[in-house]
């Protein structure tokens, strides 16, 4: 069992509650979306607190942020890790923040201690893992691996017309004399912890989550177009009702795609109707698809069937379905699995296996390094709400298992993501 704390436990709370009043709701969440002020805000603070214990700060074309505290080989690929400093619109004070604040609380524990890593350690808040003002989300995390294009990036509009490239480089503004990295580079190791977003830990009365990986999520967006016309007029046999088109094909996609087997999980999302008045025929619908399932087969088969589906039913409307997400099923490093379980035991916390059922930025770093993940509880598992809740006890826990795992990876000598050994 570890003789000395890991981490201040006290600090690490006091600064996650201070971040949740950027952004902060009358009923107790946090609107904090990407890019926007609340996001900038939050910047501000995160980079000071950094500051302060001697971290360096500096970003990247694709607006992710990067706390940096030197090792000893400078040119050793570092140790990443954090999560998302953005929320939904109605969010919570937990999701993707408690990472960040971990990361932040553990590297700042590591310097404050005097003990110098091998190799680099770097805390990092990804642009946009929400993707709730600009989809799709985790731009930051896939650009950063290479997945996705700057210029596709910065063309993607919210819904008041605003580009992520002028976010971008209005936040970019907002911090003139941070450095600017270098697109993507190597990483020895990813970390993230996260609140569990479901009921499992709880349910089981474990603290820690060892995340085995993440089930695979396909998106699209769908809009349907048919022709405005008056409703008192118009005979009902010559309508192309939009709406009514969308009414049919969202009817056999939640009857055949939504009834696959207990894992599937699809959800239609965002609705938008025009021109959306009391007498007039919908001309226009467009939404949003989330379709998830562990298994990669069987989610490919279910995304094959969405487009044929929607042309089924549509006539005598046109769709249009566009793929925006394709992120297959993946699994966690099991060294890395390996060192979070016995973090956990070494800590007297009780731990358990478990399947990620959201997606998060750990499911891109995986594809460049290892990468792993640390699930705390969250309260009847809700997230994405205003009232989402994690203990004080289950977030100092998770950050003292992530600050365990940072030591074992930090001082490694020989190339943990080459199959080095690890506390060496």
């Amino acid at each position: 069992m570890t003789t000395r704390p890991l981490i201040d436990a006290d600090r690490l709370w006091t600064r996650l509650m201070a971040l949740a009043e950027i952004g902060a709701t009358p009923a107790g969440g946090v609107n904090r979306q990407a890019l926007s002020d609340g996001e900038i805000a939050a910047w501000r603070r995160v980079i000071g607190w950094g500051l302060e214990a001697g971290l360096t700060p500096s970003t990247d074309a694709a607006g992710n942020l990067f706390l940096t505290l030197a090792g000893r080989d400078r040119a050793a690929p570092p140790l990443l890790l954090g999560s998302h400093l953005d929320s939904q619109p109605t969010g919570g004070k937990f999701d993707g923040a408690a990472g960040v604040m971990a990361a932040l609380e553990a590297t700042i524990s590591l310097a404050e201690q005097g003990d110098t890593p091998t190799r680099d350690v770097i805390v990092v808040a990804w642009m946009n893992e929400e993707g709730s003002r600009f989809a799709p989300g985790m731009m930051g995390s896939e650009t950063f691996t290479g997945e996705r294009d700057m210029a596709a990036i910065r063309a993607a509009r919210d819904t008041g017309g605003v580009s992520v490239g002028e976010a971008l480089d209005r936040l970019h503004q907002a911090f003139p004399d941070l450095p600017h990295r270098p697109l993507g580079f190597a990483a020895e190791s990813y970390l993230e912890l996260h609140i569990e977003q479901g009921p499992v830990l709880e349910a089981a009365a474990c603290t820690i989550g060892v995340v085995t990986g993440i089930q695979g999520k396909k998106t699209f967006q769908v809009v349907v177009e048919g022709a405005e016309g008056h409703a008192g007029t118009l005979a009902q046999q010559e309508r192309r009702d939009a709406l009514g088109a969308f009414a049919r094909i969202a009817t056999a996609l939640h009857g055949e795609i939504g009834t696959i087997d207990a894992d599937i999980k699809f959800t239609i999302g965002r609705l938008s109707v025009q021109p959306n008045a009391p007498s007039v025929v919908p001309s226009r619908v467009s939404f949003s698809i989330d379709l998830r399932h562990p298994d990669n087969s069987v989610l490919d088969a279910a995304g094959a069937r969405i487009t044929a589906l929607c042309g089924q039913h549509a006539p005598p409307c046109l769709v249009t379905v566009t793929p925006l997400v394709d992120a297959p099923s993946n699994a966690f490093d099991p060294r890395l699995r390996e060192l979070i379980a016995q973090a956990a035991r070494d800590q007297e916390f009780p731990a358990m296996s478990i399947l990620s059922a959201a997606g998060h930025d750990a499911r891109h770093l995986a594809k460049v390094c290892p990468a792993a993940m640390i699930f705390i509880p969250c309260r009847d598992g809700a997230s994405h709400v205003e009232h989402e809740w994690a203990e004080p006890a289950d977030v100092v826990a998770g950050a003292s298992v992530l600050a365990q795992v940072l030591r074992e990876v930090a001082f490694t000598t020989r190339s943990f993501a080459a199959g080095g050994e690890v506390g060496g």
